[in-house]
């Protein structure tokens, strides 16, 4: 038992040892330039913990940081896009914003597969809504037509 033991560990060490040394000579990866959304860029600021938390649920396991967030003048909805560190968006409503009741699929929505589009981020939902929101507008396409909400930049 002792020599079976005694074995195993140097076929360990040795295949070790040479995984290392392939992985040393490796040359590093050249850098990865991540784009940069160009609307409302706000560094260093997290996502609110609820849409942390529905991410989570959803498979993502990573920090997300505003890109954007504002609020409709008219009810008084808030809307974040946020980006996680590979450069994916996110969307994310609430009606009444960040201290308001949060209840994902009643007062809020979260949205993954943004994309920016002429300055204007756009999400779709699974029912074909789609969402499109910058410094000054949302705008909500759905099948029996479209609203359009002015936004201030929060």
């Amino acid at each position: 038992m002792v020599i079976a033991t005694v074995f195993l560990s140097i076929i360990g060490m040795s295949a070790g040892f040479a995984l290392g040394t392939r992985h040393e000579s490796s040359p590093p990866a050249p850098p990865v330039n991540l784009p940069t959304p160009s609307v409302g860029v706000t560094e260093g600021t997290v996502c609110p913990a609820e849409m942390l938390t529905t991410a989570r649920r959803a498979g993502l396991s990573t920090a997300l940081t505003e890109v954007l967030q504002v609020r409709t003048t008219d009810t008084g909805m808030v809307v974040w896009i946020c980006q996680d560190p590979s450069g994916a968006l996110y969307y994310q409503a609430n009606d009444g914003g960040e201290a308001a009741t949060w209840i994902e699929g009643q007062t809020a929505l979260f949205l993954a597969k943004v994309t920016l589009e002429n300055g204007t981020y756009v999400a779709t939902a699974s029912d074909g809504n789609t969402f499109h929101v910058n410094k000054r507008q949302l705008r909500i396409r759905t099948k029996n037509g479209e609203q359009t909400h002015p936004v201030v930049p929060q």
